[in-house]
């Protein structure tokens, strides 16, 4: 089966400025893949190429199997941009039904309330934009991409204005999404939501992917800490499998064991050795 997305040598120039310079990335079915890097990166363009909005210099951005840009793959996608608006006096459910039309999907009412109850706004249906909340305000976002089913959404900065209890409803979402089957590439500078929903987090600097993986395999060892009734003890450098080792010495040594605890680099360590003193 085809990823949901699959980019190949991809490649674009704007006159003198390398914006992407060979990038290799796909995005499976049902994955949720987090795109990070500092402004200027070339994670815009990725994603415009991604819709269709910009053409590559070389390479190739395939949608479900699809070249990009194509009418066919265009329909694969849901697009939610930083900064979308919405008209302030259109109902949630007006929303909807204009994107509809926009899309030309045929799903009609019952599309509409399924999207509002998927989103938690099944109750909100009729209440105007500008009396949303900024959280009720991103969710129905989701919920217009979301118009059509398409396989693959393309999701920019989804939780950057919103607090700590609008973005974990974001987050929830995004996982229900994920359970249905429905990839994800999510643009966030987020690390620490990154790292709480994503399954692989690809990282570009320059035009270039410099690091790409799960968030444990992006993790980098920090050594091993042990707690025993001689105090606590740091083995540096050591490795989730050199425990039972350092266990074993230690009880072999005389010592009671009370806890063990496997120290890792977070997410934003890891970042922030790839992309060294880039800002975002």
């Amino acid at each position: 089966m085809a990823a949901a997305l699959a980019v190949r040598g991809l490649a674009k120039r704007y006159g003198s400025v390398e914006a992407l310079a060979g990038v290799d990335l796909e995005v499976r079915e049902g994955e949720l893949v987090g795109l990070l890097g500092p402004n200027g990166a070339g994670k815009s363009t990725l994603v415009k190429i991604a819709c269709g909005l910009v053409r590559a210099s070389r390479g190739s951005a395939e949608i479900c199997g699809l070249a990009a840009g194509s009418r066919e793959a265009r329909r694969s996608v849901g697009y939610l941009a930083e900064l979308f608006r919405f008209p302030g006096w259109y109902s949630a459910d007006e929303v909807l039904q204009l994107h509809q039309q926009l899309t030309a999907s045929t799903g009609g009412a019952n599309e509409r309330h399924e999207l509002l109850r998927l989103v938690g706004l099944a109750d909100a249906r009729g209440r105007r934009v500008e009396e949303m909340s900024k959280g009720m305000q991103q969710r129905l976002g989701v919920a217009q991409a979301l118009i059509g089913s398409p396989p693959l959404l393309l999701l920019d900065e989804p939780t950057s204005a919103l607090d700590p209890v609008g973005r974990r409803t974001v987050r929830e979402l995004l996982e229900e999404l994920r359970s249905r089957g429905i990839s994800v590439l999510l643009n966030s500078h987020l690390l620490s939501e990154i790292e709480l929903v994503c399954d692989r987090v690809a990282i570009l600097l320059r035009g270039r992917l410099v690091a790409e993986g799960s968030p444990a395999e992006l993790a980098r060892s920090r050594g091993v800490e042990i707690e025993t009734d001689d105090g606590t003890r740091l083995f540096e450098g050591a490795s989730r499998e050199e425990t039972p080792r350092l266990v074993g010495e230690l009880v072999a040594a005389g010592r009671k064991v009370y806890g063990v605890r496997v120290l890792t680099s977070t997410l934003e360590e890891t970042y922030l050795e790839a992309v060294g003193g880039e800002t975002s």
